[in-house]
């Protein structure tokens, strides 16, 4: 078969014009030609540095169908989402979806479940667990390294199970929000070498000098990129390109595409932007990608322009993924596999009574997974949503216990209530609203259906159902697209909500590794201190 266009030759920084012949999945011969006149790019094929195919709301199989549009051909993929929920099988479940298409997944094997200490997970991966993962030949890597304070500390089985990656020739993810100076340096010490949690351009040049590689993260609540992308001009033999989390919608519109036209709009040189996303993370994970050369797999995609990336055609193994807006592969969905054993909550079962004079709330930053802790005056006998300050409560999933009551700010919701049970890192049920009624109703929603993401407005309801691990839908990805968006547009137009993303920012609400102010099952947990704080102050 045969390919022409512009050629995108990055080892040899040029591009002109050619003919790519492939067989039996193989590039065999590149030969330039004067004479084509076609004006579409063909260059290597995308990878997505770190992402959680669970946060796609969709099952390895439908994200890739999302993916191959956008030119990705390989994914990088920690399935700590669902391995929380049902361990080491949800591990296994990922990793035999994904064989079912073209897609590269190149899964890690999640290094810290449960997240925390301090919430109630599904399942628990100890040394012995991560070493069988780490084991098996779609496991490429250790997944990020959440728990600093572990690594820091020594914690004995923390650096067993970075020392059976580093002895399988494995490489490790980070996970440092905000951590520099000698803390960095003692944490990039023990052979962890990435990190996709800067949100300052200060922060990632100080992991930089401690040899670490900045994955510049765009997802649907974390947007880095504005901040980061000078790094591709200064370094970019270090600098790779990831999501993290993106649902549906947004895949619709663009992934690392997005961010390759958007660094060579602003002038960075497209040779160095490609290395960056193509060429470091395969090196990095030891991806078997192509790179358009003779003799590499045939990944290819073909574009409109380097700095649109408007994808026309994907090609992995020198099969035709995606041409012209038809995706080329489908398969039905496998058995779910879950893990929910909770029952229905009511609305008295969420009143908390008022102990202070002032109440410790969650502000959200639109567009940061990072949060800040914001006190407010409060008064009157029991707590209850007000305008800008909203009740927020999780409950457990896994087993029947007393729901956590926390409060959020900088939401604004002003009519009913959004739940869900993606709820990182444990993923028990999260729910935020104007009124205890409306709450436990987007509560109860998810419930009935062992996992979804519920809307509760005045008068009306929906709920997408979520049943594998109450974290991703088997159905069609554009279905699942389209019913998401549904949610989103309610969430903002008829609830009121701000956010660019209310129902992916509240999931990560119970995220206790990030700073700073969060609620787990169990309680309000500050993540700078590590610990439980009272909710209310005197």
């Amino acid at each position: 078969m045969e390919l022409t266009g512009q050629i995108v030759d990055i080892a040899g920084r040029r591009i002109f014009p050619g003919r790519v012949t492939f067989e039996a999945g193989v590039i065999r011969r590149i030969e330039p030609d004067s004479s084509v006149e076609e004006t579409s790019v063909i260059l290597p094929g995308f990878v997505d540095s770190h992402v959680h195919v669970e946060s796609s709301l969709l099952i390895p199989s439908q994200y890739a169908r999302l993916a191959v549009r956008n030119g990705v051909v390989a994914s990088v993929s920690d399935p700590h989402e669902i391995a929380n929920v049902c361990g080491v099988d949800g591990v296994r479940f990922m990793i035999e979806d994904g064989k079912r298409t073209p897609l590269k997944f190149a899964f890690g094997a999640p290094s810290c479940v449960p997240a925390t200490a301090f919430e109630t997970a599904g399942a628990t991966l100890g040394v012995s667990e991560v070493e069988s993962l780490l084991d098996l030949p779609e496991v490429h890597y250790l997944a990020e390294m959440m728990n600093w304070p572990g690594v820091l500390s020594r914690d004995s089985e923390v650096m067993e199970k970075i020392r059976a990656a580093l002895l399988r020739g494995k490489p490790v993810d980070g996970h440092a929000p905000g951590l520099t100076g000698e803390d960095i340096r003692r944490y990039a010490l023990c052979g962890i070498d990435t990190d996709h949690e800067c949100f300052t351009l200060e922060e990632a040049l100080g992991k930089l000098t401690h040899g670490m590689k900045i994955l510049i993260r765009e997802g649907s609540a974390a947007k880095n990129f504005d901040a980061l992308w000078p790094l591709l001009k200064s370094h970019p033999a270090q600098v790779m390109f990831c999501t993290d989390d993106a649902h549906p919608d947004y895949l619709l519109t663009g992934q690392i595409n997005r961010q390759v036209a958007r660094a060579i709009r602003n002038g960075i040189d497209p040779f160095d932007v490609l290395t960056a996303a193509i060429i470091n993370p395969a090196r990095h994970y030891g991806l078997s990608i192509g790179f358009l050369q003779v003799g590499h797999p045939a990944d290819m995609i073909v574009v409109d322009a380097l700095d649109q990336m408007n994808v026309s055609e994907s090609w992995i193994d020198g099969v035709c993924v995606f041409k012209n807006g038809a995706v080329l592969f489908n398969s039905p969905p496998p058995e779910p596999i879950n893990s929910f054993n909770c029952r229905e909550v009511t609305s008295e079962e969420l009143s908390v009574p008022i102990t202070g004079t002032k109440i410790r709330a969650i502000r959200v930053i639109p567009g940061q997974l990072v949060t800040e802790e914001e006190i407010v005056s409060i008064s009157g006998a029991q707590f209850t949503s007000q305008p800008e300050l909203l009740k927020l409560v999780v409950k457990n999933r896994y087993q029947e216990a007393p729901v956590a009551i926390g409060a959020v700010t900088n939401f604004g919701l002003k009519h009913g209530a959004i739940a869900s049970s993606v709820g990182h890192d444990s993923h028990n049920i999260t729910a935020v609203g104007v009124s205890d009624e409306a709450i436990a109703r987007a509560i109860n929603l998810i419930v009935q259906r062992r996992g979804g993401l519920s809307l509760v407005g005045d008068g009306y309801e929906a709920i997408l159902p979520l049943p594998y691990g109450g974290l991703m839908s088997g159905e069609d990805a554009f279905e699942v697209a389209r019913q998401y968006a549904e949610l989103d547009r309610l969430a903002k137009e008829e609830l009121g909500s701000h956010l660019p993303a209310p129902f992916m920012t509240l999931s990560f609400l119970a995220l206790l590794v990030i700073p700073n102010l969060k609620l787990s099952d169990r309680g309000l947990f500050d993540g700078r201190s590590f610990q439980f704080v009272p909710l209310f102050l005197e």
